[in-house]
């Protein structure tokens, strides 16, 4: 990945390191075996009333006292086993009353299902709102290299007076999503409104009355469509399309944003699940935009594997440029989340490259963040 490379190449490594590390750990400590995780989403197909009860009691742990009656000891009949654990288990779908394709052959639930609804019984209608990317706080925000003087090659957007920086600072992060077209095209997708909201605060810094260094918003819109084939060993679950707004609505010199038509291949297996994400600028490509160079440092698409293992979720990001000589850049992203008390998680992120902020776009630095999160990936 040109100059970031080899730091760039030990994310990977602590993934597989602490993935191959922790499954190991939990194997071992585990006597009998426990049920596997189910998201409460995957209850929701189930016509038994006494069997969805059960479902939903194992989602959220409220199992029977062991050896009282009617305790559930396996999930319910209508879930069929994980073959590698640790991930929620398959949903083997009837026919819905409301929509549905006769044609379409059963589908089964999985963690791209209980995101995205993609199967008939997971539909949940439109206007209410859903997790889309993780919601957190991180108290401690650490940057090897804080960015004092933000530039950009378009006239007016160079900062001259640096800024003064800690380089600890607090970060947080809001999304939610919501479905406003259920059943595009047939019954065959559906059209979502995204909106991320994340804010980097200098809450330590007193000499200069603690400001928001950085928010960004981005609102999107998505098409998205539930799709079945296999791939390597993978299946191919998801595709679709956003139309992307990114901007930290600011004036010169700090202002900075773009448009991108992005696409989406969202592939899963078991507990893991794989989305590529190819995209395309629309619109600003003068130099007298904000970030006319942009695409060459925060790149022109990504990839993302999630890893869901006993309460535990990792991520890895990757992505690059894919340009060649001084024009080849990217980044490289570790997040963990592990279990605290009920749905709040801790949180350990790890950013080395460029683009973590809009203002940084063109800013190479390593950050490290600590904190808490209320919703995941998964």
């Amino acid at each position: 990945m040109g100059e970031i490379l080899p730091k760039a190449l030990l994310l990977p490594a602590l993934f597989l390191a602490f993935l191959t590390a922790s499954t190991g750990a939990l194997a071992q400590s585990e006597t009998p075996a426990s049920p596997p995780e189910i998201p409460p989403e995957a209850c929701v197909g189930i016509e038994s009333a006494a069997e969805r009860l059960a479902c939903y009691d194992l989602a959220v742990g409220r199992d029977a006292l062991p050896g009282s009656e009617g305790a559930p000891t396996s999930p319910p009949a209508e879930l069929g086993a994980t073959p590698f654990g640790g991930g929620p288990p398959e949903l083997l779908e009837g026919p819905s009353p409301t929509d549905g394709d006769p044609d379409e052959p059963p589908v089964t639930s999985s963690l791209l299902d209980s995101r995205w609804e993609l199967s008939r019984n997971a539909k949940l209608g439109t206007w209410s709102l859903r997790g889309y990317k993780p919601i957190y706080v991180l108290p401690f925000f650490w940057n090897d290299s804080p960015n004092a003087s933000p530039s950009s090659p378009a006239p007016d957007h160079t900062v001259t007076a640096p800024d003064l920086l800690d380089d600890a600072e607090l970060k947080y992060q809001l999304s939610f999503k919501t479905k406003i077209w259920q059943g595009v095209f047939g019954h065959r997708g559906d059209l979502w409104f995204g909106y991320t909201q994340s804010s980097r605060w200098q809450v330590f810094n007193a000499d200069t009355s603690r400001p928001f260094r950085e928010t960004n918003y981005e609102p999107e819109a998505l098409l998205i469509f539930h799709t079945r084939y296999d791939l390597l060993g993978l299946n191919g679950r998801l595709v679709g399309v956003s139309l992307n707004h990114q901007s930290n609505g600011r004036d010169n010199p700090y202002s900075r944003g773009w448009n991108r038509l992005i696409g989406m291949i969202g592939l899963e297996r078991d507990s893991w699940t794989v989305m590529l994400r190819p995209w395309l600028r629309i619109g600003d490509h003068s130099w007298d935009d904000d970030n006319p160079d942009i695409e060459d440092f925060v790149g022109r698409g990504d990839v993302q594997v999630v890893r869901r293992i006993r309460g535990h979720e990792l991520a890895l990001m990757l992505r690059h440029s894919f340009a060649g000589g001084d024009r080849s850049h990217g980044a490289a992203a570790l997040e963990w989340a592990f279990p605290i008390r009920g749905e709040l998680k801790g949180r350990l992120e790890i950013f080395h490259g460029y683009g973590e902020s809009l203002i940084d776009y063109n800013d190479r630095s390593t950050l490290i963040g600590l904190g808490v999160s209320l919703i995941e990936w998964y």
